[in-house]
């Protein structure tokens, strides 16, 4: 068995498979996912799993040097906003924030690895995760 923290052996795999540069996406119970994007569907009802956790999951997990989130998350949910920087903190010293629209960020969507789809109805809580490394 696994020893680490982040038990899912999907997300688990898609990360081990990642090099510099490439994303993760992880949103929320709303987020359309291409039909052409391996999708991880984690959601079973509103809030379960919560975005957070899952992201805390990953972050113990894979090394990020860079996050994108929509601009709108900043006025439609400012306290997931701080939430998600606030986390993201905690397991990196180092990271660059990135805004874009958020019909932007759905298309963008289309060149992660993965998207993770969360019980999470808290709007515009999605982060694309830009992978780093390790040395």
């Amino acid at each position: 068995m696994k020893k680490g923290f982040l038990l899912n052996s999907e997300i688990s795999s898609v990360i081990s498979h990642m090099g510099h540069m490439d994303e993760l996406t992880i949103g929320d119970a709303g987020l359309p996912i291409p039909s052409d994007t391996y999708r991880i569907d984690l959601s079973v009802f509103e809030g379960v799993p919560s975005f957070l956790d899952v992201l805390r999951g990953v972050l113990s997990e894979q090394k990020v040097e860079g996050i994108v989130l929509a601009e709108e998350i900043k006025k439609a949910s400012p306290d997931m906003h701080a939430r998600i920087i606030k986390l993201v903190e905690e397991f990196e010293d180092e990271f660059s924030v990135t805004y874009v629209s958020h019909e932007e960020f759905k298309r963008r969507t289309r060149e992660s690895k993965a998207v993770v789809r969360t019980g999470e109805f808290t709007p515009y809580t999605n982060v694309i995760l830009i992978s780093g490394v390790v040395f």
